[in-house]
C-alpha cells in the first residue's frame, strides 16, 4: 500500500553525536585501532571500528518544500483549496505565520541547504540566468556544506526527491561534474529533475546522476508528483524494514505547484464554478477567513489591490471564462498535491518511531507566481522569453489547460490574491507577498500544544541550525577539508515548545533582481523594482521609492509610513547597505530576460563546430549547440534500410518551443516550434532512400537583433528538398527539455508522433555548425 508522508524531524535537547574523533571537522578522521595485533590470529585481539552514528533518541528529520505557493493559498492558512492532509499535520503540530522565504525558488532552496544566506550561498538569482559574479555564478561554494552532507557525515541516511534547483544546468549533462548534483552535496539517493521545473506528464528525471524514463504514460495515467511520492514512500519502507531504529533525513521538494499548472482533469473538475466571483473578491473572502482562522491578527488590513491589475468587473465575458479555467486548474493541482503529500504522511505515521519524527513542512519556496502575465498563459517560457501572450491566442486552447502539452499558468490578478493579505508576489523580495510563506512543524513526541500559531520572525536559514540542534549535530568548522563559513541562521527550536519564546532574529535584508527590503526590529524598509511578468523590462537605479511599514502594527504591510518616519526610513536604508555589503549581494542587477542570454560556463564555450554520436542523449540546453540569434546548419549521415526509416534524428527543448529533425513515413522533416504559436514544418519533397544518405538543415539568420526571423532549408544528399521562411526565433530558451540525438525524450517538440520515436537506422554522427 502507498502512503505520502513528509516530515522535518527535529529533537529537543539532544546531545551531540558521539564519536571516536571529537575533532570539529566532517569527515571525521578514520577510528583508532585498540585491539592488539601478534605474529597471529591466536595471539592478536580484534577490535571492530566504531562510525559515527546518529545520538541516541536522535529524530527522523524529513523537509517539505512547495513551489510557488502563496500565503492565503492552502486551506491551513485561510484560503480557498482545501488541504485536509496538511490541516490534519497543523493540528498535531504547530503554524507558524511569520516564516520567509528568499522569494525565488533557486535562492531560498540554497538558504534552506545551507542555512546561509543566498548570495553567501553563490545563488543571488537562479541558474539560468546566473553572471560570472561569486554571488551570483549559482555554484553553491565547498564552503558553505548542505545540511545533508553535515546530517551524512554524522550517520544518518540522506535522500532527495523531487526538485533540484541548485545544480547549474550547464553542470547537469552525463559529463558532469557531479559535486554539485545532490549526490555529490550530501544525499545518499536522488530521485527528480535538475531544473526549475518539469513537464509533469513528461519529465526530465535521474535516479542518482542517471537518466531514467517513466514507466508509464500520461495516457495510462503518469503524472511525476504520484511517480515521486511512490518513490519516497518506497526509499521509507526500505530503511526501516532494514534498520528501523536508525534515523533517517528526506527531502522532498515537489515541483507543485509550479507552472506548468498540469493537473490531472478529475481534480481540476472540483473547482468548476468555485471562482466565478473573480479574484477582487476571492482576496476579500480569504483574508476574512483568515482573521476568522486567527492566522492573522484581528486589526490586520488587507493590503492595498494592485494598480497594475483591472478590477474583476471591468473585464470582458471572454477574459473572465479563460482566466477562471485557469484559477480552476492552479487550484486542482494545489489539491492534488495535499492528495499526494497525504499518502506520504500516512507512511510516516505509521513508522515505529513516527512520535519522534518532525516534519518541517515549508509551504511555498516563495510566494505565489505571477510570472504568466496580466493575461496568464498557455506558454509560461514564453512569457520567461519576455514574449506575452494575447487572450485571442490563448481562448483558442483553452480545452487544453492543465492537459499534457500544454504549459499553463495563472494571470497576476489570481497570483496577488493567493498572496493574500500581503501585496505582492513571487520575485518581489521587498514584500511579503513573495517573501512571507506558511510553515507547520509537527513533532509528536516534543509538541504538547498542539494545533496553536507561532509567531516569531523566522527565515528559512534558520532551517538547517534547528535541524542540528534537534539531532544533537554540531556546525563544522572544516568539511572536506574547507573551511566552512559560518551559519547565516539560527536555531528555533525553542519555539516548539513555548509559544513567547524570544524572538532569534532582530534583522534579515532581502534581495531578489534589485527588489530590496531590511527587515529589523518590527520595521521594514521595502523598494520594489521589477514587474515579475515583464521580464523584458529592467528599470535601471535612477529615482527610486522607499516604503516603510512598521509590522508590529501593521501585519500586512498595507500602510506606508515613510512619510511619517523619513528618518526612520533612512536608518533602515542605510542597514540594508550594510547586510549588503556583509552578504555580498553587489553588483546588483535587474535584467530579467536579457540575462538569459549572457554567456555561462560551458563545454560549448568557444565552440562553433559540433559532432554527436547516437546515444548523445539528455544533454542540457546551455551544453548544446546555441542556435539561437545566428546562422546555423546541421547534417546527419544515416543508414538504412527499407521500412526501417522513421524516427527523430536530432530534437532540442519540448512543447514550449524547441526544432526537431525526423523521419516518418519514410519523408524527412524539420519543424520548428515557436512558442506553439508558430509551428513551421518542412516536409522533403522525397523520401529517404535506402542505405547511406545525408539530411542537412541550413537556416540563414535575418539579423538585427535577437529573436528576429530567417530561412530554414532542408536538404537530403546535397539536393534541397524543402524551403520556408519564419519570421521570428526563440530568442533565450527553448525551456527546461534538453538536446537528443536519435530520440526526442521527455516533452515532444511536436505531437506528430509519440514520443521517444527513437529512430530505426543507424546515426553515423550528427554536425552542427554555428556562423562565428
Amino acid at each position: 500500500m502507498k502512503k505520502i508522508t513528509i516530515i522535518f524531524l527535529l529533537l529537543f535537547g539532544a546531545t551531540a553525536v558521539q564519536a571516536q574523533d571529537k575533532s570539529n571537522k566532517l569527515p571525521y578522521n578514520d577510528p583508532e585501532f585498540h585491539g592488539e595485533i601478534g605474529r597471529t590470529y591466536k595471539d592478536s585481539e580484534m577490535d571492530w571500528p566504531d562510525f559515527p552514528e546518529p545520538k541516541e533518541g536522535a529524530p527522523n528529520v524529513i523537509v517539505i518544500m512547495l513551489d510557488d505557493v502563496g500565503f492565503g493559498m492552502t486551506s491551513t492558512f485561510g484560503g480557498s483549496v482545501p488541504t485536509p492532509h496538511l490541516d490534519s499535520l497543523a493540528a498535531q503540530g504547530l503554524r507558524y505565520n511569520r516564516f520567509h522565504t528568499t522569494a525565488i525558488c533557486g535562492p531560498t532552496r540554497a538558504a534552506l541547504l545551507t542555512g546561509r544566506n543566498h548570495h553567501n550561498a553563490a545563488t543571488g538569482f537562479l541558474a539560468e540566468w546566473a553572471t560570472g559574479y561569486p554571488s551570483y555564478n549559482t555554484l553553491i561554494p565547498r564552503s558553505t556544506a548542505t545540511m545533508g552532507k553535515v546530517l551524512k557525515y554524522n550517520g544518518m541516511n540522506t535522500s532527495w526527491f523531487g526538485k533540484n534547483h541548485n545544480t547549474p544546468d550547464w553542470e547537469t549533462s552525463a559529463a558532469g561534474p557531479f559535486d554539485r548534483w545532490p549526490t555529490g552535496l550530501g544525499f545518499d539517493y536522488f530521485y527528480g529533475f535538475n531544473a526549475g521545473e518539469t513537464d509533469q506528464y513528461n519529465p526530465v528525471i535521474f535516479e542518482n546522476t542517471l537518466p531514467v524514463e517513466p514507466e508509464t504514460t500520461p495516457e495510462e495515467g503518469y503524472h511525476f508528483m504520484t511517480d515521486m511520492t511512490d518513490r519516497a514512500i518506497s526509499w521509507l519502507h526500505s530503511q526501516k524494514s532494514l534498520a528501523p531504529d536508525k534515523p533517517v533525513f528526506m527531502y522532498f521538494a515537489p515541483g507543485a505547484i509550479h507552472a506548468p499548472h498540469h493537473t490531472p482533469k478529475e481534480w481540476r473538475d472540483k473547482f468548476k464554478g468555485k471562482f466565478d466571483h473573480g479574484w477582487d473578491r476571492e482576496r476579500e473572502i480569504i483574508y476574512a477567513r483568515q482573521k476568522e482562522m486567527g492566522v492573522i491578527p484581528a486589526d490586520a488590513k488587507l493590503s492595498p489591490r494592485n494598480e497594475n491589475i483591472d478590477t474583476w468587473a471591468s473585464l470582458s465575458d471572454d477574459e473572465k471564462k479563460f482566466y477562471t479555467l485557469l484559477q480552476e486548474n492552479y487550484a486542482g493541482f494545489m489539491a492534488f498535491t495535499d492528495h499526494e503529500i497525504g499518502r506520504l504522511l500516512q507512511t510516516i505515521g505509521e513508522l515505529p518511531d513516527a512520535d519522534n519524527t518532525l516534519v518541517i513542512y515549508i509551504v511555498g519556496d516563495n510566494g505565489a507566481s505571477t510570472e504568466g502575465g496580466l493575461e496568464g498563459t498557455l506558454n509560461e517560457i514564453k512569457a520567461l522569453n519576455g514574449i506575452q501572450s494575447k487572450l485571442a491566442d490563448n481562448l483558442k486552447k483553452a480545452d487544453e489547460i492543465g492537459e499534457p502539452g500544454s504549459e499553463p499558468h495563472i494571470p497576476v490578478g489570481w497570483g496577488m490574491a493567493a498572496n493574500t493579505p500581503f501585496p505582492w508576489a513571487k520575485q518581489v523580495a521587498s514584500h511579503f507577498g513573495g517573501s512571507r510563506n506558511p510553515m507547520v512543524v509537527s513533532w509528536p513526541k516534543v509538541i504538547e500544544d498542539k494545533g496553536t500559531i507561532r509567531s516569531q520572525f523566522l527565515h528559512v536559514i534558520d532551517v538547517m541550525p534547528t535541524i542540528l540542534e534537534a539531532t544533537g549535530m554540531e556546525a563544522p568548522a572544516y568539511v572536506d577539508g574547507v573551511q566552512q563559513k559560518p551559519l547565516d541562521g539560527k536555531s528555533f527550536l525553542t519555539t516548539l515548545t513555548d509559544k513567547d519564546a524570544p524572538e532569534i532574529r532582530k534583522t534579515q535584508y532581502f534581495e531578489i533582481l534589485s527588489n530590496r527590503a531590511l527587515y529589523h526590529d518590527g520595521w521594514v524598509a521595502a523598494h520594489q523594482h521589477t514587474l515579475p511578468w515583464r521580464q523584458d523590462i529592467a528599470p535601471g537605479y535612477e529615482n527610486e521609492t522607499w516604503e516603510l511599514y512598521n509590522i508590529k502594527e501593521d501585519f500586512s504591510e498595507a500602510v506606508n509610513v515613510a512619510d511619517q518616519y523619513p528618518e526612520k526610513l533612512e536608518e533602515l536604508k542605510a542597514m540594508w547597505e550594510e547586510e549588503a555589503k556583509k552578504n555580498h549581494v553587489y553588483p546588483l542587477d535587474d535584467r530579467g530576460a536579457a540575462r538569459l542570454s549572457v554567456p555561462k560556463p560551458s563545454l560549448t564555450e568557444g565552440r562553433t563546430s559540433f559532432t554527436f554520436y547516437e546515444g548523445a542523449t539528455r544533454i542540457p540546453e546551455t551544453v548544446a549547440p546555441n542556435t539561437k540569434n545566428t546562422s546555423w546548419s546541421m547534417e546527419a549521415m544515416l543508414e538504412t534500410a527499407a521500412g526501417n526509416k522513421d524516427g527523430v534524428v536530432n530534437a532540442i527543448g519540448g512543447s514550449s518551443a524547441g526544432y526537431v529533425l525526423y523521419v516518418q513515413d519514410g519523408y524527412p522533416t524539420f519543424l520548428y516550434n515557436f512558442f506553439q504559436d508558430e509551428i513551421t514544418t518542412i516536409k522533403s519533397t522525397k523520401k529517404l532512400p535506402d542505405g547511406l544518405a545525408s539530411l542537412k538543415v541550413d537556416f540563414q539568420y535575418d539579423g538585427g537583433g535577437r529573436g528576429k526571423g530567417g530561412v530554414f532549408t532542408l536538404y537530403m544528399n546535397n539536393e534541397k528538398v524543402g524551403e520556408t521562411r519564419v519570421d521570428a526565433t526563440v530568442p533565450a530558451r527553448f525551456g527546461i527539455d534538453t538536446f537528443g540525438i536519435g530520440e526526442d525524450t521527455g516533452s515532444p517538440v511536436t505531437t506528430n508522433y509519440a514520443a521517444p520515436f527513437v529512430f530505426q537506422g543507424k546515426i553515423a554522427e550528427v554536425n552542427i555548425e554555428l556562423e562565428e
